[in-house]
């Protein structure tokens, strides 16, 4: 009876023992739970601005690759605006050439030197108020075309 009495104590010693190990380790499991869970929602939170991050860079790609395209046909319109210049200043027919410029310059509005052909032609026909004006988008596009400047310059002093 003596070993079972001791073996009951031993026992129930064992269990207090747990029991009382249970309470020491339990807010330590607790402040585990709760550390790996704020852990989560912090990886969650860099997933989240991760995938917006991308999600940014896929648009600007997009946006870039709609950009490269314009720049594309704008030099495909460019080419094709410079052959027109160039059949425009092989012309002895004036309205023709100006036919020409106008039409190469809608494909390519930016093109300081066919405004100013387009002015020197426009000036042979006395056509002076468009000149000058053609004069002036050429500066407009190229403040520093002393050419296109010159012209402007001689048209206006003989007003």
């Amino acid at each position: 009876m003596r070993k079972a009495e001791s073996m009951i104590s031993n026992f129930e010693f064992r269990i207090s023992k747990f029991q009382f190990s249970a309470l020491v380790l339990l807010p330590f499991v607790l402040l585990l739970t709760s550390c790996e869970s704020e852990l989560i929602q912090k990886q969650e939170q860099q997933i989240q601005k991760m995938q917006l991050e991308i999600t940014r860079q896929r648009e600007e790609i997009e946006e870039l690759k709609l950009a490269r395209i314009k720049v594309d046909q704008k030099r495909q319109d460019c080419n094709r605006a410079f052959r027109e210049f160039e059949k425009a200043q092989k012309l002895k027919d004036s309205d023709q050439a100006i036919a020409l410029y106008r039409e190469g310059l809608r494909l390519c509005p930016d093109d300081d030197v066919a405004h100013y052909e387009l002015g020197k032609i426009l000036v042979k026909i006395g056509q002076t108020k468009e000149a000058e004006e053609e004069f002036e988008t050429a500066l407009g596009i190229n403040p520093d075309f002393q050419s296109a400047r010159r012209e402007l310059k001689a048209l206006q002093e003989r007003k």
